[in-house]
């Protein structure tokens, strides 16, 4: 018996035979036959003799510390701090690891201040050497200060069911949202199957959930854990046990073409391990791909990584997000947001309230993240909270959870995020892409640069079947917009958001002319000092594509325009716009076209194309523009 108890117990090795054994006759024989049960793990029929055990003698404390470890195991916290309560109260010796185990059910039914009063007496009477306690016991005294003080100071929370076409009598999770809010993707369990639904808003309504895709959901398989780039376009989910499988848990994307999801693409022995990957999250740019992982080299258990994508499509070797984010505890569910620097995860090893709580951490300029901070209560509570997202508009934030008053096991509620925890502001830009003649719906490349830093914040092409693109913009840059297609004139656009405080959502329809003699181009991304005709850097990138479109069409030749606004004199700015042109053109005889193929001219203020007595007429007259005149 005594080989049995030293195996069963999550914490204690050995106590003296004194507390293993009752003197009343009724109490041992019942505790003698829980031992049975408890050798096949029928915890059920254990519990009724311990049960019997203790009331026949309510003094039988290793009884009540079997029970309370019998709770604990069950994650029945409250019961476990019941009969760890009585194990304490029933003799005058006490075990110090009693003291440890009965703070931790405490802790993990929110009595805080009690959990840290036996936090302390298990540090005043433990003499053991176990390191992996006595750093507990320290981190859980954080979090006892840390609970009562946020206790103190609740945040307003106030989570609304997302409705029935969402959740159902199932288990539903793991939500995902594209970045203009009107596609769910998310996690249902159906007859033990994990597999992926999707539903849309219509009239500000989501409509009844249907099965994602035959090629992503399994019959024989898992899927979840899953995140929607900021268009709907990319999925990257977690495929546990597959056949392509490198590890128990891998990590999958599959692209969408039109409206039909590809098959799922494993991501190579690069991100995927021997080991456990899990729990994806890319980043707005597509670039960055951050997962969770309990591969050898981490901090904790599970630690947040990352890995970037190259320009020729490689992903990097992982790289762990280090001491600013990971504990030696476990860290998961991270969700990077459309500002692509508001990081959300959970962990239970920073201060918190015990178990696993949601924490956010923002991205700095030099690539390093600030020290996460807890949402804070109610949000976060003696339960565990992981799988937070928040809306692309920073507004609200989702999660699963069985609050009561549902439809199912888990259901995804929303809630209006704290001012304080909200993400950066972003807007976006969404539309189509057509011939403009025909409408036809074209494939089409579709190129946005933040001007800041030159970064491509989205760098993708649309479906010939259905020639749409959403792209997140976040405030605080200028960004050029470049939609390219094979025949046709690129089109050219600049979103100025260097100053904007916030901003409506952009829906464009962008009609491309073909390659045809009189077609003209307007480059609005090709940038000079006032009265100076030095091409500034940022310009290059539009040029590029100028570049591309002669190399690719070499019959084709251009005359190169300058215009002005009416501001100052008649003659500077005849002068000023002739050199602003000859300056790129000799840009593009440098990057290797033929001069021949090429001519400029100066039209001063003499061609307006808005009104000059405004400011923004006055800009959009400031202009650079490229006229087809061979094909």
């Amino acid at each position: 018996m005594n080989k049995f108890i030293v195996s069963f117990l999550l914490i204690f090795v050995a106590l003296n035979a004194e507390a293993q054994v009752s003197t009343v006759k009724k109490a041992q024989d019942n505790f003698e036959d829980a031992q049975q049960y408890l050798r096949q793990n029928i915890y059920d029929e254990a519990i009724k003799y311990l049960d019997a055990a203790v009331k026949a003698d309510p003094k039988f404390q290793f009884a009540y510390i079997q029970l309370g470890d019998i709770y604990r195991r069950m994650k029945s916290h409250p019961k476990a701090k019941e009969n760890y309560r009585k194990a304490v109260s029933s003799a005058a010796t006490i075990d110090a690891r009693i003291y440890y185990v009965l703070g931790e059910s405490e802790l993990l039914t929110g009595d805080y201040a009690e959990a840290k009063v036996n936090f302390i007496n298990f540090q005043k009477n433990y003499a053991g050497s176990d390191t992996d306690l006595i750093s507990k016991t320290k981190k859980y005294i954080l979090d006892c200060d840390f609970a009562v003080d946020a206790i103190r100071k609740p945040t307003k929370f106030e989570p609304i069911n997302i409705g029935f076409y969402v959740n159902s009598e199932n288990r539903d999770y793991f939500p995902a949202l594209t970045a203009d809010g009107q596609t769910i993707i998310f996690t249902r369990v159906v007859d033990g199957n994990e597999d992926f639904f999707i539903s849309s808003k219509q009239n500000n309504e989501w409509q009844k959930a249907t099965s994602l895709s035959k090629v992503i959901n399994t019959v024989n398989y898992n899927e979840g854990a899953q995140s929607i780039s900021p268009d709907g376009k990319y999925l990257f989910f977690t495929g546990c046990n597959r056949p392509d499988g490198l590890g128990r848990c891998d990590i999958y994307v599959s692209h969408k073409d039109g409206n039909d999801w590809g098959k799922p693409k494993n991501l190579g022995n690069i991100i995927n391990s021997e080991h456990w990957e899990s729990q994806p999250s890319i980043s707005p740019d597509g670039g960055t791909l951050y997962f969770v992982s309990n591969r050898p080299g981490g901090i904790g258990g599970y630690d947040i990584w990352k890995s970037m994508l190259t320009e020729d499509g490689m992903w990097t070797d992982p790289v762990n997000l280090g001491p600013q984010i990971n504990t030696p505890f476990d860290e998961n569910t991270p969700f990077m947001h459309a500002d692509g620097k508001t990081l959300y995860f959970s962990s239970n090893g920073w201060p918190g309230f015990g178990d696993k709580d949601i924490f956010y951490s923002r991205l700095k300029d030099d690539g390093t993240f600030s020290t996460p901070v807890n949402m804070g209560y109610p949000i976060n509570t003696f339960n565990e909270e992981i799988g937070l997202i928040v809306t692309a508009d920073g507004t609200e934030g989702l999660f699963s959870s069985n609050l009561g008053g549902g439809f199912g096991d888990l259901d995804i509620y929303r809630f209006k995020m704290p001012d304080v925890a909200k993400p950066k502001a972003i807007t976006y830009v969404k539309g189509f892409v057509r011939d403009k003649e025909s409408k036809d719906l074209l494939e089409a490349t579709v190129l946005i640069i933040d001007l800041k830093n030159n970064h491509a914040v989205f760098n993708d092409y649309t479906s010939a079947k259905t020639g749409d693109f959403l792209a997140v913009m976040p405030l605080g840059s200028d960004y050029s917009f470049n939609v390219d297609a094979e025949g046709y004139l690129f089109n050219s656009q600049r979103f100025e958001l260097k100053e904007a405080s916030a901003s409506e959502p952009y829906e464009v329809e962008i009609l491309l002319e073909k390659i045809k003699t009189g077609n003209k181009v307007t480059m609005q991304n090709i940038f000079f000092d006032t009265n100076k005709f030095d091409l500034l850097p940022p310009s290059v990138i539009e040029l590029n594509f100028l570049i591309d479109l002669l190399n690719t069409n070499t019959g084709v030749e251009i005359e190169i325009e300058g215009h002005t606004d009416n501001v100052g004199d008649e003659k500077l700015n005849q002068k000023l716009s002739e050199n602003r042109a000859k300056a790129v053109l000799d840009f593009l005889v440098k990057n290797g076209i033929d001069k021949r193929r090429l001519t400029f001219k100066g039209y001063g203020e003499s061609n307006p194309k808005s009104d000059n007595s405004t400011e923004q007429g006055r800009k959009e007259n400031r202009r650079t523009e490229f006229k087809i005149t061979k094909t």
